[in-house]
């Protein structure tokens, strides 16, 4: 049966269904969506809770474990990790690739509700949790800044307006804002002046809690018209504050004015006052956009463009928009290099085709079937849901040197015999028959490499999946064109007169092919009688590809150019918020000053500074494009470091923003992590400094930095409860002060009927009385009061009485403290003294708390001195969790020359080295991992798909040896990939293990071309073995030449590329390109050689268990 006869015949209709798959893949080509990576959707959800003013270790005792208790109960929990710091627990759970975000989205918020009971009373907001994809980045970042109003103003309008509007464009997947907070009406009191009339903290709370009630009031009806009833309830500016009457003392009103200093909106002043936000030197406030899974980037980002003019219009117009950073300006360069590198590939496979083929019109049947392969394939990427990018467009590249393999085999086998002097019609009939099977063998052994690909999971799995797919469909769309549309066009194309063009170039080209076919038949020959000496070559190529892949540098992907730098910079534990502001413009003017720089942005935010606590502050940076700087984001990294370490006070660290990541690891300051785990938390503590301080000398690694940061100051304030009781305090009612008094939390909601916005009234001491932990010896306890909770007004207790002073005696009823203020002993014993006759002066007086808003009456109030004695001591700016488990996690770069696998030798050396005891155990993290976890896979993959060849071409040619004879010719193919990854420095990533893997199904190729056309002459003719395989090479020895040309130059643009995205791209060519070369020079003698052994092997044992009638060579 000859398939291809149907075509050939028909060729109007051939011609049309060819121009349908064509039109059909140009459709969906339009339709694609555009993005730098395969859908990467690794289901996470991130959990956060907050209770202001309190420690890192608080938070990770009573919120962040029962949470975990709860959460790591959920099925398909694959990650768990959480970091405390001041105020602040994250959680983020990673979930398998498999499990449904919404139902894992539901699973959270139950194990949330179970752990509520187990979390602080104090907490009066419930955990909140929202999806996240890990594998996103934003598309596009954007910088408010204004001239003339505040910070929080621009924040407001962000928040409100811009958010809002980007978040409903379709695509956008959510909306950050950053550097600032919203505006808000703070309350700096002064605690001399609550001490001087006798009012507690939770009096002013309490009065500003009612000070907007927002309750209903009803209506009423008369005269048949309907009336709402509307009251003045909602006190909105900073002057309704300060004339808030707070407390009655001898028939004169307290207001809050007396008492503290109150800042409007208008003034600046914001919810958190520890947040900053800077663009190219001035205030900003930042906006980032996430697209959605397989949305469409460069769709998403031209929507955004759009509708930044209408967002102008809407917002203030003293604000001004500025673009950070816009993500799709680097994936147009990526995708237009990558179509460039495409369209140059196809151009030098027809131009190998020309030149063995000496014709034009020889050369116009590859013109043809090879975009029409790779056309027709963007069909099937947009029914299988995939995108144009960086791996799919990188997988059409290569495939062009694939899919061009099988139009050679039908057209150079059709054009041997019309050169014989057969009519072209019969020739291509006769031709695609002889070789049909062969093409199919290639073809399908080919995708046979990609099954271990098909089983891989994970993000390796997700980014190979949609490579793999892609180009064994362009290779089944190749396998059907070569035998339909090819043969009907070499019918119509080829003649013997054109088959070898006469002009001189063809006829040079001919001469010396000729002469280089002559040379090979006499080597070959010279091969086949020293067939020991040409298996023991084979045997050390074995031996040379296990030595080199032991010794070569591994990496996960290669180091990408994304024209994006990411930074931050560490101050002291002990730095304040001030310097690291300063800190951060001296660092971001620096970066700005660099040739190759186009932006810098910067912020500082949260209670902790840091988004995990401590001194930390954070920037990324916009480069040129590369055409303009001319220098890689390494090189920018590389100019800057020495800049930077100059800085005195803080610590630099900066990468180059990477498009592959995750894997569940944490934010940190470099793209690399190793975590350490322990049930000790102070030897896990202890052993992390002493392993980051041993890494800081190893030389395989820079930018080392921790999440332990041990050395911040913490005020201890140590109550004696046994006082405390006496002056009738209790341990609530201190700490509900100390919250009051430093935890800058909302006591109060403004609600603008102008907004949709809600405010926070925001109450701490002042600034100015938080220089020195001394004014925990100034803050003064009033024994009137329960404490007061979220925004609740204060319910005061019973026993409520006058006071005279406590320290000084001055006679004003005030209790002030002075730094000559008598011992803690004489403080508790006057407090004491003077607390039993107010009881006893106001009994039967009535002079209770009615838990009224304003203070009528003195209230007792106790420094903290006269019941606790004060130290400092050191406390960690955050707590880290992994799973349940207390951790540490040292992140670092690498240096410039080192592979990853590198790099982790070095640290397990390390651990060695500084004898790491066994309680304490570490492991990478995040990218790291991924990469320990891949090239662990590598082995067996490489192991799989060899399987997977051998049975396929088993199947096919009816035989356990014949396979091994195709399988010899890998081994060299596997040695030219590693020389020439090694000789160009290039690590060995998955990219090139992908290289290598593709080498399989193309040097294979030469072998089934050989082995094929063999056994045919063997089978037909009666010849012997040698002969049969030397007639054999002989033959095929222009088609597997050019074949490998065309492979080869398929390739060469992606290992010579240079631009936007090419080195994502340029280790698969080098691979291919040094596998090909060396393969080419071995298999043509090898092959041979192993093909004779086979066959002998074959027939001895044929001959040992014969069976009557049954041939020799089945099974051989």
């Amino acid at each position: 049966m000859n398939i291809s006869a149907p075509f050939i015949a028909r060729p109007v209709a051939t011609a049309l269904l060819t121009a349908a798959v064509a039109l059909v893949g140009i459709i969906a080509f339009v339709l694609l969506p555009v993005a730098p990576l395969p859908n990467i959707d690794v289901p996470a959800i991130f959990v956060s809770a907050s209770l202001p003013g309190a420690s890192p270790q608080v938070m990770a005792r009573t919120v962040a474990t029962p949470l975990e208790r709860r959460l790591g109960a959920i099925a398909d929990v694959e990650d768990m990790t959480s970091t405390s710091s001041i105020g602040q627990t994250g959680i983020q759970l990673t979930f398998g690739l498999d499990r449904d975000l919404n139902g894992a989205a539901r699973d959270v918020e139950a194990a949330i509700e179970a752990a509520r009971p187990d979390l602080p009373a104090a907490m009066t907001r419930n955990p909140t949790y929202f999806k996240i994809n890990t594998s996103l980045f934003p598309v596009l970042a954007l910088a408010m800044t204004s001239k003339v109003l505040t910070q929080g103003q621009i924040y407001d309008a962000a928040d409100a307006v811009v958010s809002q509007r980007l978040a409903q464009i379709s695509g956008v997947g959510g909306v950050d804002v950053s550097g600032s907070a919203l505006p808000a009406v703070r309350v700096e009191i002064n605690p001399f002046a609550l001490a001087k009339y006798g009012i507690g903290l939770q009096d002013i709370r309490a009065a500003i809690s009612n000070a907007n009630a927002n309750a209903p009031k009803g209506f009423l009806e008369a005269d048949g018209l309907h009336y709402e009833i509307y009251t003045n309830d909602n006190a909105r500016s900073a002057a309704q504050y300060r004339n808030l009457i707070v407390a009655n003392r001898n028939g004169a009103v307290v207001r809050l004015a007396d008492v503290a200093t109150v800042i409007g909106m208008r003034d600046g002043a914001t919810e958190n006052r520890y947040t900053y936000g800077t663009y190219n030197g001035h205030a900003a406030v930042t906006v980032l956009v996430f697209q959605q899974p397989g949305a469409n980037l460069i769709k998403v980002v031209a929507a955004i463009e759009r509708v930044l003019p209408q967002l102008k219009a809407e917002i203030d117009p003293k604000i001004h928009f500025a673009v950070i950073a816009d993500r799709s300006v680097t994936i147009r360069g990526s995708l237009r290099q990558s179509e460039q590198t495409l369209l140059i590939s196809v151009a030098m496979v027809i131009l190998v085709v020309y030149v063995f083929l000496g014709s034009g019109r020889a050369a116009l049947i590859p013109a043809v079937a090879v975009p029409v392969s790779l056309i027709g394939t963007f069909a099937a990427m947009y029914l299988l849901g995939y995108t144009l990018d960086n791996f799919s467009l990188m997988a059409l590249t290569i495939a062009t040197g694939f899919v061009v393999d099988d139009a050679i085999v039908v057209m150079e086998n059709t054009a041997r015999h019309i050169e014989a002097g057969m009519a072209p019609l019969a020739a291509a009939v006769l031709g695609a028959q002889e070789v049909g099977f062969t093409v199919l063998s290639m073809s399908l052994s080919l995708i046979a490499v990609f099954i271990p690909f098909e089983f891989a999971g994970g993000i390796v799995g997700l980014l190979f999946n949609e490579f793999t797919n892609t180009l064994a469909v362009a290779i089944l769309i190749s396998l059907v064109i070569s035998l339909t549309t090819t043969p009907m066009m070499c019918a119509r194309l080829l003649r013997a007169a054109g088959g070898r063009g006469p002009s001189g170039f063809a006829r040079s080209f001919e001469r010396g092919f000729a002469a280089l076919a002559r040379g090979y038949r006499r080597t070959l020959d010279a091969a086949l009688d020293h067939p020991r000496s040409t298996l023991m070559v084979l045997l050390a190529t074995i031996g040379l590809n296990f030595y080199l892949f032991v010794a070569i540098p591994k990496g996960f992907f290669p180091q990408q150019d994304t024209g994006q730098l990411r930074g931050a910079i560490r101050g002291e534990p002990t730095a304040s918020f001030q310097f690291m502001k300063t800190k951060l413009k001296r660092v971001a003017d620096i970066i700005r000053r660099d040739p190759a720089v186009a932006s810098v942005a910067g912020a500082i935010g949260g209670f902790g500074f840091g988004p995990s606590g401590g001194p930390l502050a954070t920037f990324s940076v916009t480069l040129k494009a590369l055409a303009d700087r001319r220098v890689s984001a390494q090189g920018v990294i590389d100019r800057l470091r020495p800049k930077l370490a100059r800085v005195s006070g803080v610590t630099a660290f900066l990468q180059s923003a990477q498009d592959i990541g995750g894997g569940g690891g944490r934010s940190a300051n470099a793209e690399y992590q190793y975590t350490l785990l322990g049930d000790n938390l102070r030897e896990l503590r202890l052993w992390s400094r002493k392993l980051r301080a041993a890494l800081q000398h190893v030389p395989q690694v820079t930018d080392v930095d921790s999440d332990l940061q041990p050395g911040g100051l913490q005020s201890d304030v140590i109550v004696d409860r046994d006082m405390a009781s006496r002056l009738g305090l209790t341990e609530s009612q201190i700490d509900a002060t100390l919250a009051d008094a430093f935890a800058q939390s909302p006591v109060s909601t403004i609600y603008n009927p102008d907004s949709p916005q809600q405010y926070h009234v925001v109450m701490e001491i002042a600034p100015q009385y938080q220089q020195n932990p001394r004014v925990l010896r100034q803050i003064y306890v009033s024994t009137a009061g329960a404490p007061v909770s979220g925004t609740q007004a204060t319910q005061a207790v019973a026993g409520t009485t006058a006071i005279q002073a406590i320290a000084g005696g001055t006679g004003t009823g005030t209790a002030a403290a002075s730094p000559s203020a008598p011992s803690a002993g004489a403080l508790a014993m006057d407090s004491a003294r003077n607390l039993a006759a107010n009881s006893l002066a106001n009994a039967g007086r009535g002079n209770t708390s009615t838990g009224a808003a304003i203070s009528t009456v003195k209230e007792t109030v106790v420094p903290l001195a006269a019941f606790a004695r004060f130290s400092t001591s050191s406390a960690p700016l955050s707590v880290e969790h992994t799973g349940t488990s207390a951790s540490t996690t040292i992140a670092f770069n690498l240096a410039h020359g080192v592979a990853l696998s590198q790099a982790l030798a070095a640290i397990s050396r390390t651990m060695a080295r500084i004898h790491m005891p066994v309680g304490v155990h570490g492991a990478p993290y995040g990218t790291a991992r991924l990469f320990q976890q891949s090239a662990g896979h590598e082995p067996l993959m490489l192991a799989t798909a060899l399987l997977a060849i051998y049975v396929v071409l088993g199947v096919l040619y009816e035989s356990y040896g014949q396979p091994l004879t195709i399988l010899s010719t890998l081994p060299s193919a596997g040695l030219g990939a590693l020389l020439a990854l090694i000789i160009t420095g290039t690590e060995f990533s998955l990219i090139a293990f992908l290289g290598i893997l593709l080498l399989i199904g193309i040097v294979k190729k030469n072998a089934i071309m050989m082995v094929d056309f063999a056994l045919q002459v063997e089978r037909s003719l009666g010849l012997d073995s040698r002969t049969a395989i030397a007639q054999a090479c002989a033959l095929r020895f222009r088609p597997i030449m050019m074949t490998t040309c065309a492979a080869i130059a398929g390739a060469l643009p992606l290992a010579l590329a240079s631009g936007d995205g090419t080195e994502l791209r340029r280790p698969l060519g080098i691979s291919i390109v040094g596998g090909l070369v060396v393969s080419q020079l071995l298999t043509l003698y090898t092959t041979p050689v192993v093909y004779l052994y086979v066959r002998r092997f074959g027939r001895r044992r044929a001959t040992a268990g014969a069976v009557p009638g049954r041939p020799l060579e089945a099974g051989a």
